[in-house]
């Protein structure tokens, strides 16, 4: 069963990793895992009325990020998506 391998696009262990840095990161941010879901498919919905994308290969992350603040530094939760679009359509805008 090894020659399956070459189909698999991620290891267990890069799974795995990915997955507790989502968690660590939607903690600090107040956000869980559940809700980047919702947001997920809600930003898939939304674009998907304006272009064709590629639904399975959409990513969104959760990250913090430091931002100046008097006395001191905070750090703010970021929403980072990467959305590959397949065409863009211009029906109905003009």
């Amino acid at each position: 069963m090894r020659w399956f391998q070459g189909f698999q696009t991620r290891r267990s262990g890069e799974t795995a990793k990915m997955r507790l840095k989502l968690l660590l990161v939607s903690d600090k941010a107040g956000c869980s895992p559940e809700m980047i879901l919702m947001i997920k498919d809600d930003v898939i919905h939304a674009i998907s009325k304006y272009m064709e994308i590629e639904k399975d290969k959409v990513q969104i992350q959760m990250d913090t990020e430091g931002s100046p603040k008097k006395g001191g530094c905070r750090t703010l939760p970021v929403l980072h998506a990467n959305i590959p679009i397949r065409s863009i359509s211009n029906k109905g805008l003009y």
